[in-house]
């Protein structure tokens, strides 16, 4: 039976619900990608632009994953951020991956203004500093990022703050001009139609069953194979057992996010007077934005597995509260979970399994501007430009202690460690 979308308010109001055929037979192509996300839309559409020949085999819809669940918001750098890189990997390392760490939304604008995609974008992102510590740090992140060339920041005290956000909770801001929200699914769909438009072929419902490795490499399904001079493998946490050493390198995570009723237009000015999305500075952190059609948004937390709807709404909806107190009795419409993949560094792992199968996961819940940026690197490695992707792949790609058996418990102990933390303020 063909899998469908989770019941979302993306899902809900996607603006294409064609399902792409499965795939049946034998194929052949120059690139065969794993994974109908934004890492494979991007590389997809990066290649198709310069005339290659690509297939993509998705095991289930369009954005099945986190690309077509998440939150919507545009955040630039990587989980961790520059000087983290600095720190642990060099200057030098840190220089270049700074230099990469703001392309990822200019290139998702690019896609959205050249291929006419209709997916609510709207302009203006904000870290929301839940204490003066938090501030502090927003202070430091601003002068961080302008070194490295990024200058469309602006600082908010207590009071600024307020004009942007209707709510008494944080003690200060940080608003980035290139940040932005969107409607995440019909971004992704909408880049699959300009893959499509570029003659790129998309197979639904026909997950990978096996990698063949070699000189010619090959994807098998259950009813077909893909033969291609290369692979790419953006499953990221949907592979599913595809590659076992590749899935012990990072854990799936699951985020959970609630969709309210439409708002009247005076409580939306209210509580987002400029319609910019908002997250906080907390480890375990909350989001929130206005959709298209005025609903608020609402997500964060983390858990280790899926949650079912009822339970997301008991657990968002209590932070929303302490956020927007009269919201109180406001209808929830929608509630979801999705997984995110988690890297014990918390930053992407990018690589080659022999010389023509390639791969790109472990986003850490940062993934939207970086899905983006990874497609330019990987076609640009494809093509034969490989420095950029072998900064990325320098990272060392560390496998989380205790395998399978522990890598839950020990990373949901130190979720609980840093969520205390936010509690008190440290």
């Amino acid at each position: 039976m063909p899998s469908t979308h989770i019941n979302s308010y993306y899902a809900a109001s996607a603006n294409d619900t064609n399902v792409r055929p499965t795939l049946q037979g034998h194929v052949k192509t120059d690139v065969c990608i794993i994974g109908a996300g934004f890492t494979g839309m991007s590389t997809a559409l990066h290649l198709a632009e310069q005339g290659y020949k690509v297939v993509v085999l998705e095991g289930s819809r369009i954005g099945f994953g986190a690309s077509g669940r998440n939150g919507g918001q545009i955040v630039n750098s990587y989980s961790r951020d520059i000087d983290f890189i600095e720190n642990h990997y060099g200057k030098e390392v840190g220089a270049q991956m700074g230099q990469m760490a703001f392309e990822g939304g200019r290139i998702l604008r690019r896609f959205v203004d050249q291929y006419n995609i209709q997916c609510d974008l709207k302009e203006g992102g904000i870290f929301a500093a839940c204490n003066s510590r938090q501030f502090d740090d927003l202070v430091d992140r601003k002068k961080l990022w302008e070194a490295h060339g990024h200058t469309q920041l602006e600082l908010l005290d207590g009071n600024q703050i307020r004009q942007h956000v209707g709510t008494e909770r944080y003690a200060g801001g940080l608003i980035d001009h290139s940040g932005g929200h969107f409607h995440p699914l019909n971004l992704v769909l909408g880049e699959a139609a300009a893959v499509e438009s570029l003659g790129g072929v998309i197979y639904e419902n026909s997950p990978a069953l096996r990698v063949r490795e070699g000189d010619k490499p090959a994807v098998h399904t259950e009813e077909g194979c893909v033969e291609a001079d290369y692979v790419l493998i953006a499953g990221n946490a949907y592979l599913n057992g595809l590659l076992p050493k590749l899935e012990s390198k990072a854990m799936p995570c699951g985020t959970q996010i609630i969709a309210t009723e439409p708002l009247s237009e005076g409580i939306q000015k209210r509580l987002l007077p400029k319609d910019n999305c908002v997250e906080d500075c907390n480890y375990l952190l909350d989001y929130f934005r206005l959709s298209g059609d005025g609903r608020l948004i609402y997500g964060g937390g983390v858990t280790y597995g899926a949650r079912e709807p009822e339970k997301v709404e008991s657990l968002i909806v209590p932070n929303m509260l302490k956020t927007f107190p009269e919201l109180k009795g406001t209808k929830v419409d929608y509630a979801w979970t999705g997984n995110f993949l988690l890297t014990l560094m918390r930053l992407p792992q990018f690589g080659r399994i022999g010389g023509n199968v390639y791969y790109a996961q472990g986003y850490s819940g940062h993934g939207i501007t970086c899905t983006h940026l990874a497609g330019k690197v990987i076609s640009d490695a494809i093509r034969g430009q490989a420095e950029r992707f072998d900064i990325f792949a320098s990272l060392p790609q560390h496998k989380f202690p205790g395998g399978r058996a522990l890598r839950i418990p020990l990373t949901a102990m130190g979720a609980w460690y840093y969520n205390l933390r936010d509690q008190l303020g440290i």
